[in-house]
């Protein structure tokens, strides 16, 4: 008889041990155990689509009329055009020299990041496993970081006649040779470089990574950013 009303009172405390755990807690408890651990190929597959849709929404925001020119990335003139510019404020043609240059090289970027995702992707096709698992469980801007340091240069390449046919299609390099002849042309002065495409396609990079970095970031703090479940899953690993 004691032993019963032993056993009796253990199942007792025992029942009443299992109705203070919520549902809630029961749930997650066998979400845990029965959730399939993330595979090498679902890794590598989540990390690139992740890559390319921040190439895809940085380029296509960037690509649009002001993208760059009423953004944080907006591209400015280089340092040396100051001293052409104060010197040619008083030629005529050339008394509003700034603000026509500056929409022309914003415009020239525009134009020319309508063809960057193409060179993005083709970058990350050839990230390894090793790669994407460094980048899921690093920083917050670890797929940008990775993605600049094994491709800029690179990009630079195949990004400068781009911008270059951009600037002449808008005829910002036209603009600036015409410019800097004029002042070249001044006795006694430093010669300045006629181009403009190195700084235009330098500045342009800039804001494209910069473009890439906010939306990896999104992807990886803001859970509706992650739209399908192969998102949702890999990105839940690093939450």
């Amino acid at each position: 008889m004691i032993k019963m009303q032993r056993i009796f009172l253990s199942f007792l405390a025992l029942s009443l041990m299992m109705t203070a755990i919520s549902c809630k807690t029961l749930e997650e408890i066998v979400e845990t155990v029965t959730e399939e651990p993330l595979t090498t190929a679902e890794v590598a597959k989540g990390l690139k689509l992740a890559l390319e849709l921040g190439v895809g929404e940085g380029s296509e925001k960037l690509s649009l009329v002001d993208g760059y020119f009423k953004s944080p990335y907006k591209i400015l003139l280089p340092e040396e055009t100051e001293k052409v510019i104060d010197k040619l404020k008083i030629v005529p043609g050339f008394s509003d020299l700034e603000e026509k240059l500056t929409l022309r090289l914003n415009r020239a970027a525009e134009d020319a990041a309508k063809s960057a995702k193409p060179i993005f992707v083709d970058a990350i096709k050839g990230m390894t496993f090793d790669d994407a698992m460094n980048i899921l469980m690093g920083d917050k801007d670890a797929a940008t970081t990775y993605l600049h340091g094994r491709t800029y240069d690179a990009l630079f390449s195949e990004f400068q006649p781009v911008i270059l046919n951009s600037l002449e299609q808008v005829y910002a390099q036209q603009l600036w040779e015409e410019a800097s002849t004029a002042y070249n042309k001044i006795p006694f002065v430093n010669k300045v470089d006629t181009k403009l495409d190195s700084h235009v396609t330098n500045k342009a990079l800039v804001g494209m990574f910069g473009m890439v970095e906010t939306e990896e970031r999104a992807i990886r703090a803001d859970v509706s950013k992650r739209t399908n479940d192969l998102l949702k899953k890999v990105f839940g690993a690093q939450d």
